[in-house]
C-alpha cells in the first residue's frame, strides 16, 4: 500500500493568520485540561469562502471556522447561525461534526467563530488519494451513499428542533429566487446579457412548495467524508446555508455541483480540475435524481427548475467571490477567472430551464 500523505491541511496562508496567544487562552478557558499543551494551527486547503483551520493541542484536535476576510454579503457567513444548526441537528444526524463552542468576541481571531469536532476519514474532490484502490464499483457505491444520506437528512423531523425560529419554510422557493437575484445585483461587476432572461423565467416558474424538510443546501462530494473503505459517509461539512425548506431545492443544488463526463469544459474546469464524479461508475445527474426519487418517494418532474436555479445560485456565489477579488478584499489567484465561470453558469441555467440535459 502506498504511504499515506497528509493532503487536507497546509500552512496558514499569508494574511489569514490567527492570533495564537489569544486563541490559546480561549481554548484553555473552555478546555482546561489543555493548559499545559502547545497550540498548533494549520489551514484546510479546500474551500473558497469561510476560512477553516485545524487546531491541535497535544492529542486534542478541533476545527475552527470563521468568515472570509473583508466585508461580506448581508446575512452571509453567519457563524452563530451555523453553530446553532449543528447543535440542533447533530444529535439525530451524526455525520455532522459535533459543535464545541461559539464566540462572538472579535478580539480573539478578528471575527465571530466556532470550534467543532475534527472528524477523520477520506475526503476527495478532483482526485482520489493515492493509497485508495478505486474501481467503478466503488464509485457507484459512493454515489449511492450520497443519495442515501441526502434522503436520510430529508426524512428527519425538523419540528422536534428549534430551527423553526431561524427558518421560514413558507414560500421558500419564491423568497430564494428573489433573494439570490438581489445578491447578484449587489455583486455584479459587469452586465451579462443572459441574466435577465434566466431571472425572469425563474420568477415566473416557481413551483408550489408542498413540503419542508431539513436541507443542507450545499450538498456536494467535497463537503463529505467517507470511511477508509469508502462504503459509508462519516462526515458532512459546511452547514452555513442549511435551513428548513424545499427538499428538491437541496437536490437541485447537489446536482448543480455534480459534474459528469459530457459536461461543457468550462463547467468541468470552472473551479479548477474536474471532480472525480466524471470517472466511470459514478451516477450521472439523471441516475442520481432517479435514485433519489425511488428512495424518497418524491415527485421530481419539476427538477429542471431546481437545477436551473441551482446553476444561477452557484453563479451568484462565484460572482460574490469574484467581486471580493476585484475589489481587493482577497488576492487569491484562484478567483481571477471567476467572472467567466459565473457567465458560463448563467448560460447553463438558461439551457437547463428549457431543455434538461440527461
Amino acid at each position: 500500500m502506498t504511504e499515506r500523505v497528509e493532503y487536507e491541511t497546509v500552512s496558514v496562508r499569508k494574511g489569514e493568520e490567527l492570533n495564537e496567544a489569544k486563541l490559546k487562552n480561549f481554548l484553555i478557558e473552555h478546555f482546561s485540561y489543555l493548559q499545559h499543551e502547545e497550540l498548533s494551527i494549520k489551514q484546510f486547503s479546500a474551500g473558497h469562502s469561510n476560512l477553516t483551520y485545524l487546531l491541535s493541542m497535544g492529542k486534542w484536535e478541533g476545527v475552527l471556522r470563521r468568515p472570509p476576510l473583508g466585508p461580506v454579503a448581508p446575512k452571509a457567513h453567519d457563524m452563530k447561525r451555523e453553530f446553532r444548526i449543528l447543535s440542533e441537528i447533530h444529535p439525530v444526524f451524526e455525520v455532522m461534526p459535533k459543535p464545541y463552542v461559539f464566540s462572538d468576541d472579535e478580539e480573539i481571531v478578528g471575527s465571530p467563530f466556532f470550534i467543532m469536532e475534527r472528524k477523520r476519514g477520506e475526503v476527495f474532490d478532483t482526485s482520489f488519494p493515492p493509497h485508495l484502490d478505486v474501481t467503478p464499483e466503488v464509485c457507484k457505491k459512493i454515489s449511492e451513499e450520497m443519495v442515501s444520506k441526502l434522503v436520510e437528512l430529508h426524512s428527519l423531523d425538523h419540528t422536534k428542533t428549534a430551527l423553526h425560529k431561524i427558518s421560514k419554510p413558507e414560500h421558500f422557493m419564491e423568497r430564494q429566487v428573489h433573494g439570490w437575484i438581489n445578491r447578484y445585483e449587489r455583486a455584479k461587476t459587469r452586465e451579462i446579457r443572459e441574466v435577465g432572461k434566466l431571472t425572469q423565467w425563474l420568477i415566473k416558474n416557481v413551483p408550489e412548495n408542498a413540503e419542508s424538510t431539513f436541507i443542507h443546501y450545499d450538498f456536494k462530494l467535497n463537503n463529505a467524508m467517507f470511511s477508509e473503505d469508502l462504503t459509508s459517509m462519516v462526515g458532512l461539512f459546511d452547514w452555513e446555508m442549511a435551513t428548513v425548506g424545499d427538499p428538491l431545492a437541496d437536490l437541485g443544488v447537489a446536482m448543480g455541483y455534480w459534474i459528469q463526463q459530457d459536461d461543457p469544459e468550462l463547467l468541468k474546469n470552472g473551479l479548477g480540475k474536474p471532480p472525480v464524479t466524471i470517472m466511470d461508475g459514478f451516477f450521472s445527474r439523471r441516475q442520481f435524481i432517479d435514485e433519489y426519487a425511488t428512495r424518497s418517494g418524491r415527485d421530481v418532474n419539476h427538477i429542471h427548475f431546481y437545477l436551473s436555479f441551482a446553476y444561477f445560485k452557484l453563479a451568484v456565489i462565484v460572482q460574490q467571490i469574484y467581486y471580493r477579488f476585484k475589489t481587493g478584499q482577497t488576492s487569491d489567484a484562484r478567483f481571477s477567472e471567476f467572472d467567466r465561470f459565473a457567465q458560463s453558469l448563467i448560460t447553463l441555467g438558461n439551457q437547463t430551464a428549457f431543455d434538461f440535459r440527461e
